[in-house]
């Protein structure tokens, strides 16, 4: 199938036909009441999407759970916060996860395989092409890829964050017709469902969202996103051109013949590069970089390179090539950027036209402090 040439889907209905899907579990909906994986609720996911797979849709499934099938064999009775400790328990699991998974879609004929990602593979151009062509050449022989975060290499700095926000960016690198996101909710709601509060069916734009209070925990000691993480990865998507729909795992089959059930995500946007993607909703910002009033509007209103003369002051620790922020003087946040000098070189360049720099510090500061392809222009807000 070529993904390419596929339009977003108009209603959760075009999910009965959706050619390419991106489906999403998290932890707490693969894990028993005692820890460690539910075979049982493993199983019946895979049926569903075993099913769906060999009526002919591809399916690329985003996979929590590694971190809590490791928890058991390591002697562990939660999660827990110390990244090497989550490292070690996600380099157990993983392989237990994995397991479970290829023998209840072989019951069905279907093949597995298993992809691990860092945000490094997703925002470096050669990881990004080369993981898009391996996933491709997957679908293309019926494999059913099983993406989750590598968690025994990411480090704070630079993971996901959650798989919710991976399984957008997943969608984004496959082209993928929709997305869905399952969890032990079924939908989004306008208040805490246990006091009445009425199910939310659509959104449509960030005004559906107004006066929603969106809960952040999921269940203790096994997942970290929580329905905002969900609402999070489904305004991603839709952003950038993929509808989403949140719903429960008991769900799953009822979402993918498009029944009315979950909150459904219209796309709001355009494909735009995946590493903006990440800049203007993921990444870590090291430091932040205050703008005159020109740089400003050249970058905010015309799109323009952020250049060393419109910089007034710097503020952080970072790198050539690391995310930072844009504020104007009185601290509005007017984008994120990949800057290319670091911390200590810049004080030295603001005010100044690169023609001076490059005169006394040579060719290679005659460049912009932000190119404009690394730039994400951002709502007004302000500065964290």
């Amino acid at each position: 199938m070529a993904a390419d040439s596929r339009h977003p889907l108009a209603s959760r209905a075009g999910l009965a036909a959706a050619g390419r899907i991106v489906v999403k579990v998290g932890s707490s909906s693969l894990t028993s009441v005692s820890g460690g994986i539910s075979g049982e609720a493993l199983v019946r996911l895979a049926d569903v999407l075993a099913e769906r797979r060999t009526a002919g849709t591809e399916i690329i499934l985003v996979s929590s759970g590694a971190i809590a099938a490791g928890l058991a064999p390591l002697g562990l009775a939660r999660r827990p916060s110390q990244l090497s400790s989550q490292q070690a328990a996600a380099s157990v699991g993983q392989g237990l996860l994995m397991a479970q998974y290829s023998q209840a879609f072989a019951a069905h004929g279907v093949t597995v395989s298993q992809i691990l990602l860092t945000a490094d593979d997703l925002i470096r151009r050669s990881h990004y092409a080369n993981a898009h062509r391996a996933m491709e050449r997957l679908l293309n022989f019926g494999v059913v890829p099983i993406v989750n975060e590598n968690d025994t290499v990411a480090s704070h700095e630079i993971r996901f964050g959650d798989n919710d926000r991976l399984a957008a960016l997943v969608a984004h690198l496959v082209k993928a017709e929709a997305l869905i996101l399952l969890s032990d909710v079924d939908a989004l709601y306008d208040g805490p469902p246990s006091a009445g509060a009425s199910r939310i069916p659509h959104v449509g734009s960030a005004a559906d969202l107004e006066g929603v209070t969106i809960g952040r925990a999921g269940r203790a000691g096994v997942g970290t996103g929580g329905m905002v993480t969900k609402v999070e990865a489904a305004t991603i998507a839709a952003a950038s051109g993929i509808p989403a729909l949140v719903t429960s795992t008991a769900n799953a089959a009822a979402a993918l013949r498009g029944d009315d059930v979950g909150t459904w995500f219209t796309a709001t946007g355009k494909r735009q590069p995946i590493r903006l993607l990440w800049l203007a909703h993921l990444a870590r910002v090291l430091g932040t970089l205050v703008l005159d009033d020109g740089a400003v509007r050249a970058v905010g209103e015309r799109r323009r390179s952020l250049l060393p003369a419109g910089v007034v002051d710097v503020d952080g620790v970072f790198e050539a090539g690391d995310p930072v922020q844009l504020v104007s003087g009185d601290g509005t946040v007017v984008g994120r950027g990949l800057v290319n000098y670091s911390s200590a070189e810049l004080p030295r360049m603001l005010g100044r036209s690169t023609h001076d720099l490059a005169e006394e510090l040579g060719a290679e500061y005659e460049r912009s402090v932000v190119h404009v392809n690394d730039l994400v222009v951002l709502p007004a807000a302000r500065a964290s």
